[in-house]
């Protein structure tokens, strides 16, 4: 049921992976059934393994299997595994977990699964390369190579290649994380650059993303709860996910701006050079 409802309700995602840690923690099961845990990610690997089969199937079964995406994103950032001396680390299991959902997702890549992709990559893109380059690994050079090769070749809408290039443009400038705070200072709003990266993200009526970090945060919030269709009646099994159609995209027009344009052909003819190098 939780599994189900994090894949379903609007914005519970990322609370549904909180109670999901909590739960691992606090609840006893019995043994002959396994941990908490244990049956979660048993349930999850169901989905997992069908990606290849979800991202090339109807609108409906992509739509699903995107909502898991980003569930098994929000279940990385926050389930903890307690050493036995105590240490706290990330599900392993998970890392290795979202570097496969990737390669599916680029393996076809239609503009639903890529605006998957980038989501997947703005929530976990800067925690994923930090375990990784722990490893000695560079495998997000070759996600990041994975992308410029879709903007180059792919069939995919302008506005997905746009936002592809910005996201290729949030992971040079380190994932937008700025290390200017003093250690020895208590991290607030005004002298941290970073206090909110941690926040969830949730989307108002017109389908704008705005996290605590947003001015009118709390007027926001509050119209989110008495919003009626928070919690609808279930009838069908989706997540949000920005779109074309979406009354975020109905704001983007069709041209590009002169900027955006010079700076995309700039970068076709760059990584064109790279790839016959």
């Amino acid at each position: 049921l939780l599994f189900w409802k994090a894949t379903s309700v609007p914005n519970f995602s990322y609370m549904g992976a909180r109670l999901c840690n909590y739960l691992s923690h606090h609840l006893t099961i019995s043994p002959q059934s396994g941990n908490f845990r244990q049956l979660l990610l048993q349930r999850c690997r169901t989905e997992y393994e069908n990606r290849d089969e979800a991202t090339k199937g109807d609108e409906t079964t992509r739509k699903q299997f995107h909502a898991f995406v980003l569930f098994l994103a929000e279940l990385y950032l926050n389930l903890e595994i307690k050493g036995t001396k105590g240490q706290v680390t990330r599900a392993e299991i998970l890392q290795e977990g979202l570097r496969e959902l990737l390669n599916a997702l680029f393996s076809n890549p239609v503009d639903s699964n890529l605006i998957c992709a980038v989501k997947l990559l703005k929530l976990t893109g800067s925690v994923l390369e930090d375990a990784w380059k722990e490893k000695g690994k560079n495998d997000m050079e070759e996600v990041i190579q994975r992308i410029e090769n879709v903007v180059l070749d792919a069939n995919c809408s302008r506005d997905v290649k746009h936002m592809l290039l910005k996201l290729v443009e949030l992971r040079s400038s380190n994932w937008g994380r700025v290390h200017g705070t003093s250690p020895h200072t208590e991290a607030t709003p005004e002298n941290d650059p970073n206090y909110f990266m941690n926040e969830p993200t949730f989307y108002t009526s017109d389908g704008v993303p705005f996290t605590a970090a947003d001015p009118d945060y709390q007027e926001k919030y509050q119209e989110l709860l008495e919003r009626e269709d928070l919690f609808p009646d279930y009838e069908e099994n989706g997540t949000y996910l920005s779109g074309p159609g979406d009354p975020y995209f109905d704001d983007i027009d069709d041209e590009m701006d002169p900027e955006i344009e010079e700076a995309y052909e700039k970068f076709c003819l760059e990584s064109e050079h790279k790839r016959k190098q």
